[in-house]
């Protein structure tokens, strides 16, 4: 059972003072393609509070490894009520489900073991997540594995517990958000305790990748007084990307931000036409047209906001700016 929850947390917003997790920047889509790499080397995640710097520069890149999210079957959703999103990736496959404020984990599904968190979902994360926000949730269900079937319960407690300067590979990222989740759930078969999962989790976000650049487990398994532990880190492929290749990836910015009277775009904006501003809490502020390239924001007040990209052929494109 060593590969139980290694991946709740685990996989599964530009310029802002602060970075923040919300539903419109950082929630899943169905058809998303995450490109990571599995990382060499021990991650430290010692550095705690504001203006923290997370020294990683002795990680390395690993194997490649594809994370995809894709519409649950109806048999999966009949098994995983609720479910409105799968995750796939290295043999593992994460149900959840989406609603306006949370993200949660309705079942889990790995080589050698199915949790279904069939009597109450746990929390993956509750929009919008800023530095100092904390969540304690319950959790529990069935699980079936080679040794049995059985049910569990417990607890997830999730924290925005630091943020400050990412040093990665060769790479500096800053404005740099960490999220932490512990998961503690007791195993029971046939109403006798045989076991216990302990899972700690860490996600390192900034305002510019909708998805961590860095995130580790550590997991602790106990059944029936045999205890494994395993270790597990990825990053996003473009942190150990060169300079150069990197830039080539992510040219689509706004400018000036922060901006005073108007935004433009530097990037393939012919094929958007329209744009949506967001207040960071998801609420909708402004529709506009994209006008030579532009867009008014003269009349906002000063605050960050996220500016929604769309048009008729093409997928949205959501941007983090200031207003001051």
């Amino acid at each position: 059972m060593k590969t139980i929850l290694f991946i709740l947390i685990a996989s599964t917003a530009t310029f802002s003072a602060q970075t923040t997790i919300t539903k419109l920047f950082n929630d899943p889509v169905i058809g998303e393609t995450v490109n990571n790499v599995n990382v060499v080397g021990t991650v430290d995640n010692s550095s705690t509070g504001a203006n923290a710097t997370f020294s990683n520069s002795s990680l390395t890149a690993g194997s490649a490894t594809t994370t995809v999210y894709s519409a649950p079957t109806a048999s999966e959703i009949s098994t995983f009520p609720g479910t409105t999103i799968k995750m796939v990736g290295n043999g593992n496959t994460v149900y959840y489900k989406q609603t306006a404020t949370k993200l949660e984990i309705t079942g889990l599904v790995t080589p050698d073991a199915t949790l279904n968190f069939s009597g109450n979902n746990g929390t993956f994360i509750t929009y919008p997540a800023a530095f100092g926000y904390s969540d304690n949730d319950t959790a529990s269900g069935t699980f079936s594995a080679m040794a049995g079937s059985g049910n569990f319960s417990g607890t997830i407690a999730i924290t925005a517990d630091a943020s400050g300067i990412l040093l990665i590979g060769a790479k500096t990222y800053t404005n740099v958000l960490r999220i932490k989740s512990v998961q503690n759930f007791n195993l029971t078969l046939f109403g006798f305790p045989v076991g216990s999962i302990v899972n700690t989790t860490y996600a390192y976000y900034d305002s510019t990748h909708k998805f961590p650049l860095l995130n580790t487990t550590n997991a602790v398994i106990t059944v029936q007084g045999n205890a494994q532990t395993t270790n597990v880190a990825q990053a996003l492929n473009e942190t150990f990307l060169a300079s150069a290749d990197a830039i080539k990836k992510d040219v689509f910015t706004v400018y000036p931000n922060p901006a005073q009277n108007v935004i433009e775009f530097k990037g393939e904006v012919s094929k958007y036409s329209r744009a949506n501003i967001y207040a960071l809490d998801g609420k909708l502020i402004r529709r506009s047209d994209i006008k030579a390239g532009k867009v008014e924001v003269s009349e906002l007040p000063p605050s960050a906001y996220f500016i929604e990209l769309s048009g008729n052929n093409s997928q949205s494109k959501s941007i983090k700016f200031i207003k001051k």
